[in-house]
């Protein structure tokens, strides 16, 4: 048997007693209480992070990074992620409605219609965006759209 002796995991008693209030409720998130029951585990034993890993039916990847987290800062840390910010908006909602409207209008010529990259070709032209692809055309106008049976249409 191997030991993780990189992130030796030594709980308090009152994180014990928080990680085992936890995983009793039944109120945690499935992730957390993996990551719980990861921490007490690896307090009791000495087990490596592949069999632990194989306990719990979780990689070996998640065990060394919780008790990475929880060595490297504290509990609160190795239960909850960070927030994730995601990608940056692309549209302000006055633009959605700018695109929503130049979909509308009529169709340069010798089109019959706008099609998506178009009308991203056109929102490059006017400035409003220095780059733009077609999907997020096709994703603001869907927002703009009503939903069926709905008595205002979009143009």
């Amino acid at each position: 048997m191997t030991y993780n002796r990189l992130y030796h995991v030594t709980l308090t008693d009152e994180e014990r007693t928080t990680l085992l209030a936890l995983t009793k409720t039944g109120k945690a998130t499935g992730r957390i209480f993996t990551r719980a029951h990861i921490l007490l585990l690896a307090d009791e034993t000495q087990a490596s992070d592949e069999e632990l890993a194989a306990l719990l039916h979780t990689s070996s990847d998640t065990v060394q990074r919780t008790r990475r987290k929880f060595v490297e800062g504290n509990l609160d840390g190795a239960l909850h992620e960070k927030r994730r910010p995601g990608a940056r908006v692309k549209f302000t909602p006055e633009q959605e409605r700018q695109v929503a409207l130049l979909a509308c209008s009529d169709a340069p010529e010798g089109r019959a219609v706008w099609t998506l990259r178009l009308l991203a070709d056109r929102l490059v032209e006017m400035g409003m965006v220095d780059a733009i692809s077609h999907e997020t055309v096709r994703q603001a106008l869907k927002k703009m759209t009503p939903s069926p049976g709905s008595r205002r249409p979009m143009c």
